[in-house]
């Protein structure tokens, strides 16, 4: 039965946490999977929390802080020793241990590594501090199986069996030559049923994916996406194999890409959560407020420059918002499909054969929303001319919205922007812009004022 987190057990915890009776509470919990003990950590205090972890095992603790929000993390670890931190960092993948080192202040970072016994270990984890987080060498683990192509099959097994102890998760044994360059993989039903005195170069498969130390991780899941792997080696720029990726690695990454998009998307410049101090909140706002302010002052002289047509025809202003609106909600339609489409490696072919689909698309739902407008204007009585003209701008306006929204996050990608940027304020603001200059200027050759 699934474990379900109750105010009661979270009660039970606190009074426990409150009488320091360790005994019981390392009887309550030491059954709970570390996803679980994450979840509870999130639920009490940082005190609370971080006394939970000192009580503990570091085998189960380990993991569970790196289930935890980032800023429940950066609390605990605050309130740990380098020693007990470096405890922590023992029963952790390379990968995460690196990571967590990576969260603390210099002059901490190097108590705690001087607190690890393992040097090889050490010497691991401060390799990959040397990358950048988001490419392959900062997402691999060092931890993997690897074995010699001139290995006989029963030397391998012994090797592997001695390997496999510093692993966690077994995903595939890598075959590499006398150097250490990456050559194939092994397949665990050929080693089976191959003779012991067999070399590894007869039965490993030669044919593996693999990425760079300076892959991006976006281009690492697109590859683990497409080829449907569980983890992918890591290679060095000397074809050394360095590590290797596992899946719950690269979720992780899509998780935190996804995060930062849609807050992008949503006109926050960073990676800020709702319990960040206001300064935080404000500096990743505001420039996106300002630019929907500069946006909005020049719509406004906009339509300052087209006061004839209000003065003539003030039915004009009260469409102006409906035209705004629509250019937004194309262009962000748009924009987000052809974003999504550039993460997934989904926006194939030519400009022209994009130009060409979407002024189709633009032009079929366009027509569509002008023939409401229209019909909307004959219910109400409203001039024929007038109706057109509002119909005719709508349609303008949705088209170049639509390209607007298309071709941006495009020419984004290939300048090395990140396109997400497109989909938020950027995008909106801009549209309604355009939209509004067109809605005044075809209203006035259509109506000759």
């Amino acid at each position: 039965m699934q474990f379900q987190l109750t105010s009661d057990f979270i009660k039970n915890v606190e009074q426990l946490v409150a009488k320091k009776d360790g005994n019981k509470l390392r009887e309550l919990l030491h059954e709970l999977h570390f996803a679980d003990i994450a979840e509870l950590l999130e639920e009490l205090s940082s005190d609370e929390a971080t006394y939970l972890i000192k009580i503990l095992e570091s085998e189960l603790t380990s993991e569970a802080l790196m289930e935890l929000d980032d800023d429940v993390r950066e609390k605990i670890l605050s309130r740990l020793s380098p020693k007990e931190i470096a405890q922590e960092l023992t029963e952790m993948d390379t990968d995460d241990a690196a990571d967590i080192i990576a969260e603390l202040d210099e002059d901490i970072q190097e108590e705690v590594i001087n607190k690890l016994d393992d040097e090889e270990r050490v010497a691991d984890i401060i390799e990959l501090l040397k990358y950048d987080e988001d490419t392959a060498g900062g997402l691999m683990a060092k931890e993997l199986v690897q074995v010699k192509e001139t290995w006989t099959v029963a030397g391998c097994v012994r090797e592997m069996r001695r390997q496999a102890e510093n692993v966690t998760r077994v995903h595939s044994i890598y075959v590499t030559d006398k150097e250490g360059k990456l050559k194939g993989r092994l397949s665990l039903k050929d080693l089976l049923t191959a003779s012991e005195k067999s070399k590894i170069s007869e039965v490993y498969i030669p044919k593996v994916d693999y990425v760079t130390v300076h892959t991006e991780g976006e281009e690492v899941a697109r590859i683990m996406q497409k080829y449907d792997l569980e983890a992918i080696p890591v290679v060095d720029e000397d074809g050394l194999l360095v590590g290797r990726i596992t899946i719950d690695d690269i979720v992780d990454f899509i998780k935190e890409e996804a995060d930062k998009d849609y807050q992008m998307a949503a006109g926050i410049s960073s990676d800020v959560e709702a319990d960040d101090s206001v300064w935080e909140l404000t500096r990743a706002r505001l420039p996106w407020l300002i630019l929907g302010l500069f946006g909005g002052l020049g719509s406004v002289y906009i339509m300052k420059g087209f006061d004839e047509a209000i003065a003539n025809y003030p039915i004009l202003f009260f469409f102006t918002p409906l035209i705004a609106a629509m250019a937004g909600n194309v262009g962000v339609q748009s924009s987000a499909i052809i974003v999504q489409g550039l993460a997934n490696d989904n926006v194939k072919g030519s400009l022209v054969n994009r130009l060409v689909k979407e002024v189709g698309l633009a032009l079929i739902n366009g027509t569509a929303l002008s023939a409401l407008v229209m019909l909307f204007g004959f219910i109400v009585g409203q001039d024929l001319l007038v109706s057109i003209a509002i119909a005719v701008s709508m349609l303008s306006v949705i088209i170049v919205a639509a390209l607007i929204g298309t071709f941006v996050p495009i020419i984004l990608d290939r300048r090395g922007i990140d396109p997400a940027i497109a989909t938020g304020p950027f995008i909106t603001t801009s549209n309604d812009i355009f939209g509004i200059f067109l809605f005044f200027y075809l209203s006035k050759i259509i109506l000759g004022f």
